[in-house]
């Protein structure tokens, strides 16, 4: 079986290896950077996906575990993420929580049959301008959606759609807190800058110690997370299950749908990502089936969707991380920091946690690979930018749904102007190349009533129709028509049945068929339908010449 075929957690082919203690040293100072660097994450996540501030530390505990310990790669690093913010807020919105919690165990079991299906490809299929296009779309309305916390405005609940809500942001501006938007501002400062100081403290959180500090020491007027959700709770929720009608399945299929291709699509990129950091190679199908299962157990303690986080992974890399167990101690820190400092994280100011996601959103949008798209055939613009937009302005799944489709009928089109049908009978009368590095060229003595076409690329129904345009007449003024398909690698239904009915008018007109130079699957696929008897196999050449060479015969 091939590596990436293999459906087996790399945590026991790290333990099968062997496992140093020096290893292990380096993972536990890798996990625990990483879980300092996921605690504000994971909080600003969860609010800003409309759950409670825990239900983010629940996620990142419990699927992180999961993840890390069932996964395709060795260094993943899995939790709640920015790319499914609009689409658990929506959930929650219209459902409430119970909605979602349904919504990821559909999901999770989606992503489970993908792996066991050996879908672990299937980034490749998703073209490059809708990732990029969907990803910078929901970075432009997580932006949106913590101007509320960052100006400090007193909005009770912001509408989920764009449209609906940025009016009401825009109307409430000159209500701004003006303290509120000095903590975002000092908090993006530190965020920014520390990196260059100490880079294994995590800038956030010394945003968050500086600021709650400063909030709480000189009675700051901004509004914290404890006094908007209560206290944050100091042990993991009791396992349990979400109560599931089949009204409510129905209803969710769609979305559910949206989560499990999010965190599939994530989870492989934020592993190629790895890939390329580490020289290792990741089992996507396992990642798949990790992925599946961790946003089930996410759900049994009260969590939300969870996927492999590609910025926290690079980090764990960048810190020593080497094997899964870097990512159990990440888990394990978060829930040390739940148990013995969750009473105090509702002290945080929502202001920083909104400049947080601001940081988030800058560089999870891409903007220079956005712009630098630009320069792509305007079929990818197109791509690009009908994503993007339907992103912002309609849904994510739509978003999602349209651009593949797009891309999709725009790549046919292309294979359209790349297949081509044309005639040869004057070229060959002049000289022929049976290949195109051979040095040798000889005329074909090509008999009055014959006529030659070729087929250049793939045989598919975006040709068939040009195929058949292109043949109908000719048909007509010869007695026998060779057609070339040297060049032509595979065939489909369409192509298949263009063919057919060309074979049919040459037996009305009494015209003779030959094939020349036709490849060994196109064949099995002609001989399967039954055409190659219907065109006779002494009619079907291996050579050009041969078919002339046959042509000559017949007409004699």
């Amino acid at each position: 079986m091939k590596h990436k075929e293999l459906i087996i957690p790399k945590l026991w082919t790290v333990i099968r290896e062997g496992y140093s203690f020096q290893t292990f040293f380096k993972d536990a100072s890798a996990g625990v950077v990483v879980g300092i660097v996921a605690l504000p994450l994971a909080i600003a996540f969860a609010i800003a996906s409309g759950v409670k501030p825990e239900q983010g530390l629940f996620t990142a505990i419990i699927a992180g575990f999961l993840i890390s310990a069932l996964s395709g790669s060795r260094v993943q690093i899995g939790g709640p993420t920015g790319a499914f913010i609009i689409t658990v807020y929506g959930i929650v919105t219209q459902y409430g929580y119970e909605g979602l919690a349904v919504a990821t165990l559909m999901a999770g079991v989606i992503l489970i049959i993908m792996g066991f299906a050996r879908f672990g490809q299937i980034i490749e299929f998703i073209p490059y301008p809708v990732t990029i296009g969907f990803t910078t779309g929901i970075a432009t309305i997580i932006l949106t959606t913590q101007l509320k916390d960052f100006f400090g405005l007193k909005i009770q609940k912001l509408p989920s759609h764009l449209l609906d809500s940025l009016p009401i942001i825009i109307r409430e501006l000159p209500s701004l807190n003006i303290i509120a938007v000095g903590i975002g501002l000092i908090s993006i400062l530190i965020i920014h800058e520390w990196p260059k100081y100490v880079k294994r403290i995590p800038g956030s959180l010394v945003a968050i110690i500086v600021t709650t500090l400063a909030v709480q020491l000189l009675h700051l007027n901004v509004e914290t997370i404890a006094e908007r959700f209560g206290s944050i709770p100091t042990s993991l929720p009791t396992p349990h299950l979400p109560f599931v009608s089949w009204d409510i399945l129905k209803n969710l299929i769609r979305p559910a749908t949206t989560i499990a291709l999010l965190a599939g699509l994530e989870s492989l990129l934020s592993a190629i990502v790895a890939d390329g950091m580490t020289g290792y190679r990741h089992r996507p199908n396992m990642e798949l089936i990790a992925q599946g299962v961790a946003n089930i157990g996410s759900v049994f303690f009260g969590g939300i969707p969870a996927t492999g986080a590609i910025a926290r992974t690079a980090t764990n890399i960048k810190n020593g991380g080497r094997t899964p167990v870097a990512g159990i101690i990440h888990a394990a820190t978060l829930l040390c920091i739940l148990l013995l400092f969750g009473k105090w994280a509702g002290l945080i100011p929502l202001a920083t946690l909104a400049a947080i996601l601001v940081i988030v959103a800058y560089h999870m949008s891409e903007w220079r690979i956005f712009l630098k798209l630009f320069r792509s055939p305007k079929s990818d613009i197109v791509v690009l930018l009908t994503t993007y937009f339907l992103t912002v302005l309609v849904d994510l799944t739509v978003a999602i749904e349209v651009g593949v489709v797009l891309a999709a009928f725009l790549f046919m089109k292309r294979m359209m102007t790349v297949t081509e049908i044309g005639p040869l009978k004057e070229a060959f009368q002049t000289l022929n190349t049976e290949e195109d590095d051979e040095i040798t060229r000889t005329k074909l003595d090509i008999p009055k009533g014959v006529e030659i076409f070729e087929i250049n690329g793939p045989f598919f129904f975006g040709a068939a129709d040009k195929f058949k345009t292109v043949l109908h007449d000719t048909v007509k003024k010869c007695k026998i028509l060779i057609i070339r398909m040297r060049h032509v690698p595979t065939i489909d239904a369409s192509g298949l049945r263009a063919l057919e009915d060309i074979v049919d008018k040459c037996h009305h007109e009494h015209t003779i068929i030959l094939l020349a130079g036709i490849r060994a699957l196109p064949k099995s696929i002609l001989k399967d339908s039954g055409l190659l008897d219907k065109i006779g196999k002494d009619n079907v050449l291996a050579s050009i010449e041969s078919a002339v060479k046959r042509a000559q015969e017949l007409l004699k």
